[in-house]
């Protein structure tokens, strides 16, 4: 089971990376590391409770006329947690998930399955395999283009595609700031 925390640190980076791109003052909440193409690197919080993580939007989504709040996906680096986690990947839709839905993250040929949680009005996606976590981080780091499949509470498929130019950058750059 996920903690809620982990879903109110989604909606906090998706909040935050907003915030930058509209040009907010947000300098209590997150600090960009760095831009490098289509991703963005933060580090957010302190000593125990410091973390990083790399996000981007998508460049793509399908159905476009679709209702939603902003959409990420988000990689975070939590050196604090026992045990440390490095490079957790997270896909924030935009809405709540159809109950008992799951998603995949594709990457070329490469598919994952995510499994979702709604918690306090939003919705937020995770590799439901561990161990595919470092296999999804390492495609990504290898493919041009992330794919994310969800199912929206009403029903609604949703198809997000996210450019993967600059990733590297912004992992090597959260890495370095948490210690990872």
């Amino acid at each position: 089971m996920i903690p809620k925390t982990r879903i109110a640190c989604g909606a906090l980076f998706a909040g935050a990376a907003l915030a930058l791109s509209l040009g907010a003052a947000t300098a209590d909440t997150a600090t960009l590391l760095g831009v490098n193409k289509d991703w963005s690197a933060f580090t957010s919080g302190s000593g125990s409770g410091k973390i990083c993580y790399a996000l981007s939007k998508p460049t793509a989504t399908d159905p476009k006329k679709a209702k939603r709040d902003p959409i990420y996906f988000i990689i975070t680096d939590w050196p604090g947690r026992s045990p440390r986690a490095k490079a957790e990947p997270e896909a924030v839709p935009g809405y709540q998930y159809k109950d008992g839905s799951s998603g995949t993250a594709q990457v070329g040929s490469d598919k994952f399955e995510l499994f979702t949680k709604n918690d306090a009005g939003a919705g937020a996606a995770w590799v439901r395999k561990k161990t595919d976590e470092v296999r999804l981080i390492d495609a990504m780091r290898r493919g041009q283009e992330l794919i994310v499949t969800g199912t929206s509470k009403r029903g609604t498929e949703t198809h997000d595609r996210f450019s993967l130019a600059g990733l590297s950058d912004a992992l090597d750059k959260i890495h370095a700031s948490c210690g990872m």
